[in-house]
């Protein structure tokens, strides 16, 4: 009877990202990792839903009139309603196919600086895309679950996520924030610096699509020790005769691109720390920060905030699902973690 009632458990936990939507589903762990992209078809006013996830990612900046391929997630938070809602109904039909009559309970997190009504998106979209009832937690607390701190003694944990479109930095004590900041800068900051640092320099016009290629090959937070560092080859436009070409791009030129999204990131963090309890201070500089979220994943990047701040900082293991693993437990251990997640509507 327990693998009977194991079925039909389909609660899930989504971590709706700005650049990737990870499910976690009850007692299977996470099951699905997509990009957060819609591709419509927009026939005499009336849009079809074409593509979500990976096959609409690939049409990102390469679609004709009739195509539209959106990102429906801005900085963390809902920018469109109603293809937000389409994308969580598409994958949570994709997570279980068969057990449509069981409604979900599904808990969702959202950035600690989304406002009221930011929150109340989110949970509406939810709710319309099939869910008995959605829950919402804080994404720091989330990503410190999901790197494994010990979030609920009574010491300080400091905890960086750095997603696509939020930098969330929280100093947790208790299982509660005891400070947190989120800053609007995170992955596609990143790519977009990119993109303008090309078209200063170089003249050379890329798409975002090249720009996050070139961030995840060779991005780097610091300046490599022999000045140039690996390069690799890039295609775009030539912004003098309008004609493609390819040139090449080194780390050196990366590292000076990112300099003003990383020093934001590191920013964040030093304001986090001054705005920090002394005790829980003291706790931090003995415990170190922890990086979580893609944008952890940013070469180099740990070095850089350890030489702003002086402090150990260590990369969480799988820092792309931290989010989305945290949030699972949260469904898991939901007694323990009642105080967090937030289910009124």
């Amino acid at each position: 009877m327990a693998v009977f009632g194991g079925l039909f458990s389909s609660d899930m936990a989504i971590d709706l990202g700005t650049a990737n939507t990870l499910v976690y589903v009850k007692g299977r762990g996470v099951i699905l990792n997509e990009p957060s992209v819609v591709a419509f078809h927009v026939k005499n006013g009336r849009k079809e839903v074409l593509a979500v996830g990976e096959d609409a990612k690939l049409m990102l900046g390469r679609t004709p009139g009739s195509i539209e391929a959106i990102r429906p997630m801005r900085e963390g938070v809902i920018a469109d309603f109603d293809v937000a809602e389409e994308m969580i109904k598409h994958f949570i039909r994709k997570v279980h196919k068969r057990t449509t009559f069981t409604k979900p309970k599904i808990i969702v997190c959202v950035p600690h600086g989304a406002t009221p009504v930011e929150k109340r998106a989110i949970r509406q979209s939810v709710l319309s895309a099939g869910a008995r009832k959605a829950g919402l937690i804080a994404e720091p607390i989330a990503a410190a679950i999901g790197a494994g701190m010990p979030i609920t003694d009574p010491t300080g944990n400091m905890v960086v996520d750095i997603g696509g479109g939020t930098t969330e930095v929280a100093v947790l004590s208790l299982g509660d924030i005891v400070y947190a900041r989120s800053v609007r800068v995170g992955g596609d900051r990143m790519d977009d610096a990119v993109i303008n640092y090309l078209r200063r320099q170089q003249n050379l016009l890329i798409g975002e699509s090249t720009a996050e290629r070139i961030k995840t090959s060779i991005g780097t937070a610091r300046m490599p020790d022999d000045g140039r560092g690996a390069s690799m080859q890039i295609r775009g436009r030539d912004l003098l005769n309008g004609v493609p070409k390819e040139i090449e791009i080194n780390q050196a030129q990366v590292a000076e691109a990112l300099a003003e999204p990383v020093q934001q990131i590191c920013e964040a963090v030093m304001v986090a720390l001054e705005a920090t309890p002394p005790d829980l201070a003291a706790d931090i500089v003995d415990r170190g920060v922890m990086l979580t979220g893609g944008g952890a994943l940013l070469g180099d990047l740990d070095l850089a905030l350890r030489e702003q701040t002086g402090l150990a900082i260590s990369v969480a293991d799988e820092s792309l699902n931290c989010v989305a693993l945290g949030t699972g437990k949260a469904l898991e251990y939901e007694k323990q973690l009642q105080h967090v997640i937030d289910f009124d509507s």
